[in-house]
C-alpha cells in the first residue's frame, strides 16, 4: 500500500502530538506554567512578612519618649505628659489651648526662663517637676491694648512735648542730688539679662531708696522701698517708660504704669542702663503695646 502524506507535510508537529506551533514541547510550557504559579503565589507571602516586619519597626520609631510634669498658672495646676525632646514651643501652643494664654504671651520658668526653640529635655522638665506659667489671657491683653481715651491722650501729649524727662521739674528735683553712692554700676550702649539679685540703690519721686525684686514664678514685682514693700502683679503694670538720664547715659529714669494716668505712674531714678530692656522683658513679656 502507498503512504499518503498529509496536507500539512510530515513535519515534526505533525508526528509529536505533544508539540506546540513554535517547536515548544507541551510538558515544558506546563513546567513553565506551574514554576510561574509558583512564584506568584510565594511572593505574596514574602512581601506581607516583611510588610509586618516594617509596619512593626515604624509603629516602635513612631512613640517618642514622654514626660509627665505639672504647670502651675495661676496657682491651678495642670497635670501634663508631653514628648521630652519637644520644643518649649510646642509645648506653649498645647499650654494655649489648655490655659487660654496666647503663646506669644506666655514665659515658661524651668530652671530660669525657657528659650522656645530648646527641647523640655534641655531646658530641665523632669518627671513629677514643675512648670511655671507666666502671662495674661487674651481677654487682659485685650484690655490693655483698648486702653482708656484719657491715657491715650496723655501719651500723644507726651510724644509731642519734645522736653526730655530728666528736664522736667518733677524729676529734676531728685536728680540734683546727684547720682546715690550706693547703686549698682551703670552701662551704656550694653543689654544684659536681670543679676540673680535684686536692684538696689536707686531713688523714688520721694527721694527714698526702692529696691526692685523680680519673682517671675509668681508672677510679681516686688517695690521695696525702707518703709514698706509693696508686691505688684506684673499684668498690672500697663507700661514702662524709661529715658537716659542727660550726661548720666549708664542710667535711666523709669516709669511704671500703674493706673490710667500719670499720677498713676511709679517714678524710679537711676536705672542701669544694662537691665533696661530685661526688665520690661521680665514685666511685660513680648506683647508690649505702648
Amino acid at each position: 500500500m502507498d503512504f499518503i502524506a498529509s496536507g500539512k507535510g510530515d513535519t515534526t508537529e505533525n508526528c509529536d502530538p505533544n508539540s506546540l506551533s513554535n517547536g515548544t514541547s507541551k510538558s515544558a510550557v506546563d513546567k513553565q506554567n506551574t514554576d510561574s504559579e509558583k512564584t506568584l503565589v510565594e511572593a505574596p507571602a514574602e512581601s506581607a512578612a516583611c510588610t509586618s516586619e516594617s509596619a512593626e519597626d515604624s509603629l516602635v520609631c513612631e512613640i517618642p519618649e514622654q514626660v509627665e510634669f505639672t504647670v502651675v498658672f495661676n496657682k491651678v495646676k495642670h497635670d501634663i505628659t508631653f514628648a521630652y525632646d519637644a520644643t518649649v514651643s510646642e509645648l506653649k501652643a498645647h499650654l494655649e489651648r489648655i490655659c487660654g494664654v496666647p503663646q506669644s504671651a506666655q514665659k515658661l520658668i524651668i530652671k530660669g526662663m525657657a528659650r522656645d526653640n530648646m527641647t523640655l529635655r534641655k531646658a530641665g522638665v523632669v518627671k513629677g517637676g514643675k512648670v511655671m506659667l507666666v502671662g495674661s489671657k487674651m481677654d487682659d491683653i485685650l484690655a490693655v491694648k483698648s486702653a482708656p481715651k484719657e491715657l491715650t491722650e496723655e501719651k500723644s501729649s507726651s510724644q509731642t512735648n519734645k522736653e526730655p524727662l530728666c528736664m522736667q521739674k518733677n524729676h529734676r528735683k531728685v536728680l540734683d542730688k546727684g547720682i546715690p553712692p550706693d547703686v549698682m554700676p551703670g552701662i551704656k550702649g550694653v543689654k544684659e539679662p536681670l543679676p540673680p539679685i535684686p536692684l538696689s540703690g536707686m531713688l523714688n519721686k520721694h527721694g527714698g531708696k526702692v529696691r526692685l525684686t523680680f519673682k517671675p514664678e509668681q508672677d510679681q514685682l516686688w517695690v521695696g522701698t525702707k518703709e514698706r514693700t509693696e508686691k505688684l502683679a506684673m499684668t498690672s503694670i500697663k507700661s514702662i517708660t524709661s529715658e537716659p538720664i542727660k550726661d548720666h547715659e549708664e542710667y535711666h529714669i523709669m516709669g511704671l504704669q500703674l493706673g490710667t494716668t500719670e499720677a498713676s505712674r511709679y517714678w524710679v531714678y537711676w536705672v542701669p542702663a544694662q537691665y533696661v530692656e530685661a526688665i520690661k522683658d521680665a514685666v511685660l513679656g513680648v506683647w508690649q503695646f505702648f
